[in-house]
């Protein structure tokens, strides 16, 4: 890749990034102090997803992490016997 696109891909990122975590930050930090009957209640989900959508992202995460730890120490423990045998 050339620089020039790997400038536009961080770019990218960055944006992305800078707009979920400004979605979810006034989500979570301002909404809950808005009238239910405001206008802008109809742009997030509610309150409850602020919670839950972070918690299942971390239990899959660390569930994906710790399957991969298994199956390479599964994966060198089979080596390492057949290396003593």
């Amino acid at each position: 890749m050339s620089q020039i696109q790997d400038k536009t891909i961080g770019a990218s990122l960055l944006a992305i990034g800078l707009f979920v975590f400004t979605y979810y930050s006034i989500w979570t930090l301002v909404m809950p102090f808005v009238d239910e009957g405001h206008a802008a209640h109809h742009l997030f989900p509610p309150q409850w997803y602020a919670i839950a959508i972070p918690v299942f992202l971390l239990v899959v995460g660390v569930t994906a992490v710790f399957g991969f730890l298994s199956f390479v120490m599964l994966k060198s423990g089979k080596k390492a016997a057949k290396k003593s045998t």
